[in-house]
């Protein structure tokens, strides 16, 4: 009996340590964004979007508004101040600026605003549109993890973090 019990036990630990058939892949779950890609972009805002993109890879940075580091908003208050257009420092001035859009009507140089806290529709995160094409619509933005990089509204995380788009131009 007092051999029986470490069988018994080791049996028991053996089966339930199998490997599992699954693949370590995700992949990333999108949504179809429906928009109306007729609109063709200012040049002004062709523009911005092109000095925007400069700061591809750039770190995060609380406050940042430079290539040492940046954050969101100081993306977008860089990249229109270099082209004299001025806008607030902050996503919450920047909220309430331009005029509202419809995500289906976004252009590139519009602006996408997220609300990207757990159980809070309140925004705190902002992008540039950078473009547009049928079933998606990318932006430029500055992650806290990622530094400044371009993303898709299609995008599950996005997609259901979006809460309005404003065209400031």
């Amino acid at each position: 009996m007092k051999r029986l019990l470490p069988i018994l036990l080791l049996l028991f630990f053996a089966s339930s340590c199998k490997s599992k058939k699954t693949s370590s892949s995700k992949k990333k779950q999108t949504h179809t964004v429906r928009v109306n890609t007729t609109a063709k972009p200012s040049a002004e805002a062709e523009t911005i979007v092109k000095y925007a993109k400069t700061f591809d890879g750039t770190r995060y940075k609380y406050g940042g508004t430079t290539k040492k580091g940046m954050d969101c908003s100081g993306l977008i208050y860089t990249s229109y101040k270099k082209h004299n257009v001025n806008l607030p420092r902050t996503t919450a001035g920047l909220k309430g600026t331009g005029d509202w859009v419809d995500v289906k009507e976004v252009n590139v140089g519009d602006l996408l605003f997220f609300a990207t806290k757990k159980n809070s529709r309140k925004v705190n995160h902002v992008g540039i549109v950078t473009s547009v094409r049928t079933g998606s619509v990318e932006f430029i933005h500055a992650s806290s993890s990622r530094g400044v990089m371009i993303s898709s509204l299609a995008e599950k995380y996005w997609y259901f973090s979006f809460v309005q788009a404003r065209r400031v131009l």
